[in-house]
């Protein structure tokens, strides 16, 4: 199924997008050197202290005035 986006910033582009798949990885770093420790795998826990992200998988950039956000905004105002 196709999706109909229309930038809320130009408001005239309808054609022309960067789709941003946003891929999160939990980690632990050394504070000192900012190395990472720790690499926790998909599914596993990475403790109480860690929160999990829980963000949009895809973003939205219009290529025609550099408007980067949410693809369900992009998506709002194209069903208009």
């Amino acid at each position: 199924m196709s999706t109909r986006y229309r930038c809320p910033n130009c408001k005239t582009n309808r054609s022309r997008f960067n789709i941003i798949e946003q891929v999160a990885y939990a980690v632990k770093l050394d504070p000192q050197t900012g190395d990472i420790v720790e690499q926790y795998e998909s599914g596993e826990s990475p403790g109480p202290l860690h929160k999990v992200y829980n963000g949009p998988e895809k973003r939205l950039q219009c290529a025609v005035c550099g408007l980067n956000e949410n693809e369900q905004t992009f998506i709002k105002f194209g069903e208009a």
